[in-house]
């Protein structure tokens, strides 16, 4: 029997997904769990399995598309089953579907449905309301200046998404204005007045005068940070730290072993044995009422070429130093891979962002949504120290704790951050840590 598979909530704050890979073609047979799509949603490209078994009939959802939760993707069925077209019509509105094809056995269909597109543009003065738009698309239409009566829609009976609108911008910005084109003779530069049309290029190919498109994942981290600062009032705190028994301890203990510890892994693990101590710190407001986390998952921001992401390490109290660090190779493996899923992303209650690296001494981060703070490590710098009249050279390190004060007060964050001090100044304790 003829089954229609539709795009799944991937995620509590979920709304739609946009396909980013169909892993099967008209024809094949696929079991329950088997993956079919790669899908993009705010947070990650996840892979979407099959909620049942059965043969490819139809495929209604192309690359690229965007589609809302529940959208129609696949229809499965039996081998030599027989879906009529009506049983598809209904699934895509029946706008566009060729007569006489409702019976056509699924050798003889192509790979893919196409989507029924939207009519051809009538006058601007048509009603906004009536153009199919999710919210989202509609608001980067007002953002980017597009307009919708302009623009032709690929989603489900002819929908406008926002692929539509963003390849509706990238358009108006690379086509010259008519006044451009009569005013340039054939073979003659243009002027760098205001008939000079902009470039678009990468962020790795920016260059001054060009236009940078914004990419998927700096929309979303764009959005996100922006709730932050307008719904997180945070207080910062500062402190330094002594790092030079940890450095110490750190290189002797990288003799030996089958994995590297990085310091961000002795890090993460006082941070997480912090948490235990001052729970409140893992806190989130609901209602009348702050609640802790069930289990301590730290964030690690991790960047990649086409952003910054900070999927967690699980359980971090729960473990020593060494397999922190086992586990946190292997999701800057799998970040840097594009293999995240969405069990990586959600639940964390605190994120490590260091920017030691790059040279930076202290910097002041912002508090991922949902979590209730974030710790900004700096570089670790020899410095001059007084000692009983003596001077010692020291490895100092800052860390800036960004909090949210919904949740907690600057007195216990800082009883917290002078406790995760401690543990990296004393770093014997964590490593005999199980």
């Amino acid at each position: 029997m003829a089954r229609e598979v539709t795009l799944p909530k991937m995620g509590q704050t979920m709304e739609e997904g946009t396909v980013v890979n169909c892993l099967v073609k008209v024809g094949d047979e696929v079991k329950k769990g088997d993956v079919i799509f790669e899908i993009e949603t705010d947070k990650a490209t996840l892979e979407m399995e099959s909620p049942a078994g059965g043969f490819v009939k139809y495929i209604l959802a192309q690359a690229n598309q965007t589609l809302p939760v529940g959208g129609a993707m696949m229809v499965l069925g039996e081998k030599d089953e027989q879906v009529p077209m009506s049983f598809v019509a209904a699934l895509t509105g029946g706008i566009g579907l060729a007569a006489g094809t409702m019976s056509t056995p699924a050798a003889q269909m192509p790979t893919t449905i196409t989507p029924p597109t939207a009519a051809e543009p009538v006058a601007p003065s048509r009603p906004i309301g009536k153009i199919m738009i999710s919210p989202r698309a509609k608001k980067m239409a007002e953002e980017l200046g597009v307009d919708l009566t302009t623009v032709k829609g690929t989603g489900p009976a002819g929908k406008i998404t926002e692929a539509d609108i963003r390849g509706a911008a990238e358009t108006k910005r690379v086509a010259p204005p008519p006044s451009a084109e009569k005013a340039t003779a054939p073979g003659r530069p243009k002027t760098s007045g205001g008939d000079a049309r902009p470039t678009l290029t990468t962020a790795a190919e920016a260059r001054l005068g060009s236009t940078v498109p914004v990419n998927r994942l700096q929309r979303i981290t764009a959005e996100r940070m922006l709730k932050s600062k307008r719904e997180i009032p945070c207080f910062y705190l500062t402190i330094r730290v002594d790092m030079t028994d940890l450095v110490a301890a750190r290189s002797k203990m990288n003799e030996t072993g089958n994995v590297k510890v990085a310091f961000n892994d002795f890090i993460m693990k006082a941070v997480a044995t912090g948490l235990e101590k001052y729970p409140m710190m893992t806190g989130q407001l609901a209602g009348d009422a702050i609640k802790l986390a069930d289990a301590i998952h730290v964030g690690l921001a991790i960047s990649v070429p086409d952003g910054l992401v900070a999927p967690l390490v699980k359980d971090v109290n729960k473990k020593d130093v060494r397999q922190v660090a086992r586990d946190s190779q292997a999701l800057i493996e799998r970040t840097r891979n594009d293999k995240l899923d969405l069990s990586d992303l959600e639940g964390g209650c605190i994120t490590v962002s260091n920017l030691g690296g790059f040279g930076i001494e202290s910097f002041i981060p912002i508090v991922v949504p949902g979590q209730c703070s974030i710790l900004g490590i700096g570089r670790i710098t020899d410095t001059c120290v007084p000692d009983n009249g003596n001077i010692l050279v020291r490895k100092l390190m800052n860390m800036t704790l960004s909090v949210d004060h919904k949740v907690t007060n600057g007195a216990y964050a800082a009883q917290f951050l002078d406790f995760v001090k401690k543990m990296l100044e004393e770093p014997k304790q964590l490593m005999n840590m199980e």
